[in-house]
């Protein structure tokens, strides 16, 4: 009975928050001004089938991570086209570095934080659109073609991952498609996935060659991936595990 009626009241509060989308919509979609693909064609079709026997997933070694190093950051920043315009306030950016102060014990420790990836995403549950959507591989993305900028999904995640576009997009990379007045946030560089040649994230590849190794990238559905072996090796957590969301995104020594 319990579960019908969580069940039932997630229904309930969908229907409410599409209703409100298609109000807002009106006010939103003049702002909106989307780089087209070259190519691709629409972001669901390019992707493509992809099976939920695979979890894509990363585990963060705070630990390894160097308080001063921004490799991952920049790196990100390159591979997206994220290029600074007017500051940090309106700057989009899908990884930020961040320290954290352990209250009781003074330990500091320093992390990248981005889209966690969750099993559970709250800004797919509120997306009046669907413009957010998780794959069957677990990756969160944003649909830049049907995202209205009504910016929920920055409202409901709870690590402030998502940014949102306030200016137009200038020199545009053909694999990740962006646009004035639409919400993104860090998409595991699926664009690398499905092209199957076995390359990780930007920020993963970054981080190994400034020779920190803080990130590992894979499977996590597999055992005998290296991330998935990395995690059985020794304790790790997800941020704010209260929330349940079951996370993709791990860290270590936090």
């Amino acid at each position: 009975m319990a579960n019908e009626t969580g069940t039932l009241r997630g229904a309930a509060r969908r229907r409410f928050l599409a209703r409100a989308g298609v109000i807002g919509a009106a006010a939103v979609l003049p702002g909106v001004a989307l780089v087209p693909l070259a190519r691709a064609g629409r972001t669901r079709e390019l992707h493509g089938p992809v099976s939920g026997e695979i979890r894509y997933g990363m585990l963060v070694d705070s630990a390894k991570c160097a308080r001063d190093c921004d490799a991952c950051v920049r790196a990100c920043d390159d591979e997206h086209g994220l290029e600074p315009m007017h500051g940090p306030a309106t700057d989009p950016r899908w990884i930020h570095k961040v320290t954290l102060r352990d209250r009781t014990t003074g330990r500091i420790s320093n992390l990248p934080l981005m889209c966690q990836h969750c099993a559970d995403p709250p800004c797919v549950d509120v997306c009046p659109t669907g413009a957010s959507f998780k794959r069957a591989d677990g990756i969160v993305l944003v649909d830049k073609h049907t995202c209205i900028g009504c910016r929920y999904c920055v409202m409901a995640c709870p690590f402030q991952a998502r940014a949102f576009v306030h200016e137009a997009v200038e020199n545009p990379r053909p694999w990740s498609p962006r646009g004035k007045g639409t919400v993104e946030s860090c998409n595991l560089c699926v664009h690398r996935i499905d092209a199957g040649d076995g390359r990780d994230p930007a920020c993963v590849e970054a981080c190994a060659a400034a020779g920190h190794d803080a990130l590992l990238f894979g499977d996590l559905n597999d055992p005998e991936s290296p991330v998935s072996r990395a995690l059985a090796s020794g304790p790790s957590t997800q941020l704010r595990p209260d929330f349940g969301l079951d996370t993709g995104v791990r860290y270590r020594d936090i």
